[in-house]
């Protein structure tokens, strides 16, 4: 599988009360980002492995001169290691100045979605939502939208 490149140019987004996302899935569950912070989607090629770092961090590649860190969003999740396989996906993501990579099952549509759809994720003792901005319905199934803040921000680094 070739790699797909996205340059902004090439988005159109649906006016000022919509907004794009892309796409993808974990097993059963959908989830997405914003189309503005993807930079790339690129087949699963392995990781050079990177000494104490967290189960969910599968390494880094190497992209056209970028070290870019690839997290496993299954393992980040809670719901443990991806066994990736060739037909996995790496979705190459900007978050601020950094270009991160996550791992996902597959990469499924792309969905343009009004800002009134989104509704807050729920909050409860037994419910992790740190990791989510909110949920969309769209065509009768539910997607989490990604904060790939909180995503890249607890990793262990900072520490």
């Amino acid at each position: 599988m070739e790699a797909i490149e996205l340059n902004e140019n090439d988005l159109e987004v649906g006016g000022a009360n919509s907004i794009q996302l892309i796409a993808f899935s974990i097993g059963e569950q959908a989830y997405g980002v914003e189309i503005t912070t993807v930079r790339e989607i690129r087949a699963w090629n392995g990781a050079t492995p990177l000494p104490n770092t967290r189960e969910f961090v599968r390494g880094v590649v190497n992209l056209r001169g970028t070290i870019v860190p690839i997290f496993d969003l299954r393992a980040r999740f809670g719901a443990g290691v991806t066994e990736a396989t060739k037909t996995h996906v790496v979705v190459v993501l900007a978050v601020g100045e950094k270009w991160i990579g996550i791992l996902v099952d597959a990469v499924s549509d792309i969905l343009t979605v009004q800002k009134s759809d989104i509704h807050a994720v729920p909050e409860g003792e037994n419910m992790d939502s740190e990791l989510l901005n909110g949920i969309v319905t769209h065509d009768s199934r539910m997607v989490g939208l990604i904060d790939l803040e909180a995503v890249v921000g607890q990793t262990g680094e900072d520490s």
